[in-house]
């Protein structure tokens, strides 16, 4: 049997509060972000924060 692993909250949080001050610094109206170098590292910072979420949770034990 796998043993599948569960959603992190340790790792979920950071993801929702880095996305949400992403989403805030985008200008919907012009397109365009308002400070391009914060929202790169907004991105990097949540683009991270997802890939070691859901990296541990492909991996099933051996038996």
């Amino acid at each position: 049997m796998e043993n599948k692993k569960g959603i992190s909250i340790v790792l979920l949080i950071p993801a929702i509060i880095i996305g949400v001050a992403l989403f805030n610094e985008f200008d919907f109206e012009s397109y365009k972000f308002k400070n391009p170098a914060l929202a790169f590292v907004y991105f990097l910072g949540f683009a991270l924060s997802i890939f070691f979420q859901f990296r541990g949770s492909n991996k099933g034990s051996k038996e």
